[in-house]
Formats: structure tokens, sequence, C-alpha cells
């Protein structure tokens, strides 16, 4: 088994092994993986944050030992909490890295860093203040940053930036926390699931106060939340379907 470490701010993890392949999700800085195959040009990964597939370009990661991974990959909390922030190497070089980045890895890298961290969990009613952090971004498939996310990027994003863990996809998610029967059980914070005609997950956003809904919808936006689903104020009309509410933490 080989190890990886991301060593650039956003990078690309795509479906299959090409540049043209539909980008599922992205390695932000400091991301831990392992490689589960390396072709000359192309590695398939899983993430040690939440187990994630997808090929990386081999130029854009770092081959780290299993030692390395073990010791940095899951260990203390540990992330850059600025919308945009820098690493410097040994020769003054500067990474731009995102909101998010794992910190862990800096000797690794031989970076340094002088910016905002979080190194203990936050409340559960910070999860909607750091929601705001995203308002507006635009809505990216496969994005995790506030310059373009997905609708489950941005929750799992919101959480990771509180120290807690979500899986990637929004069908992933759902498996996750305890069931709630009704929206006036929940909390700010609880995540709502929305499916489609097939009933296959499809959507998930994070509630707040006095029902209304943040999610990633075109862009990252603030609408009604009812017993039937998502209604879009600029719309006029139900956009999404209500499938269950979950309560993670």
């Amino acid at each position: 088994m080989q190890y990886g470490l991301c060593n650039l701010g956003i990078v690309p993890i795509r479906l299959e092994p090409s540049d043209t392949s539909e980008m599922v999700t992205q390695a932000l800085y400091g991301d831990f993986f392992k490689v589960l195959e390396k072709r000359k040009k192309w590695s398939r990964i899983r993430f040690a944050f939440d187990k994630y597939e997808g090929w990386i370009d081999n130029k854009q990661y770092k081959e780290i030992t299993e030692t390395d991974y073990k010791e940095n990959a899951d260990v203390n909390l540990n992330l850059s909490i600025d919308l945009i922030e820098y690493v410097s190497d040994n020769s003054n070089g500067l990474y731009t890295i995102p909101i998010g980045s794992n910190l862990n890895g800096l000797a690794l890298l031989g970076h340094s860093f002088d910016g905002n961290t979080l190194t203990e969990k936050n409340p559960k009613q910070n999860l909607i203040q750091t929601a705001f952090v995203f308002l507006n971004a635009p809505y990216l498939w496969g994005g995790k940053t506030p310059f373009g996310i997905d609708c489950s990027g941005f929750t799992q994003m919101v959480y990771k930036l509180n120290g807690y863990k979500l899986l990637r996809d929004a069908s992933q998610q759902a498996t996750q926390g305890e069931a709630l029967s009704f929206i006036e059980e929940s909390e700010p914070g609880d995540l709502a699931f929305f499916d489609n005609a097939e009933g296959n997950i499809i959507h998930v956003g994070i509630i707040m106060q006095d029902n209304y809904i943040i999610h990633a919808h075109g862009r990252v936006r603030i609408d009604r939340l009812d017993h039937s689903g998502i209604y879009n104020v600029d719309q006029n009309k139900h956009t999404h379907k209500l499938r269950v509410i979950k309560k993670v933490i």
C-alpha cells in the first residue's frame, strides 16, 4: 500500500483517470489518503477523512510513508479557518490554501503557517455561523470551497470546520445520525435530506431557525423549509421534496 498527502491548495479528484473526466470531489491542502492503484499519470486514492475514492493526477500530490500516514492522517484537529491563507516553503515560496485545509502535514511538506487555526470542536450552535461563510458561493459539482461547492460538500465542510465528520455524498450523509419525525423536533445545525422521483437522496441542507434552510442550489442560499420540502423564494415554488431530517450532533 502506498500513501499520499495533498501539497497544493485545491486539487480536482476525478471519476476516471482523465483530465476531462467528471470531478467528483476535491483534495484540499493537507488531505491524507491511501493510494489504491498507481498508474503512469494517475492514482486512485481513498481519503483518510471520509473514505471517499477517486483519481488524482500524480503531479498533484506528495508520496509519504506508511508511518507518516499513520502518525499524521487522523490525529489532532488542526485546520486553517481563514477564507484564504498561505503556507511557505524553505525557499519562501508561497502556496495558497483554502479554508478547511489540514495542517497536520506541515512538517512532512517542509512548510510553515502562521494563520488562524481550529484545534478543538465547536458547539453545535456555531454551525450556522460557519455556514454563512459560504453564503452565495457558486454551485460546483464536486466542489468543497467558497469559490465553488456542491450541496454535500457544503454540509461536510461546515461540519468539518467545527470539528465534526460527515461523509462526502448526500446519500452517504443520510446514513449518519438519528432520524427525526418532524421539522419541529429539529435544531439549527441539523440536516435535511431530499429525494427524487425514484426515491434516491440527491440533496442536503442545514436547518436554521424559524423554518429556514441554507443549502447549495445554484449558489449557497437561504430558503423556506416546510413539510413538503424547500420552497424557493425566488421561483415561488417547491424545488426539493423532503425525505428525512437527521440529528448528527
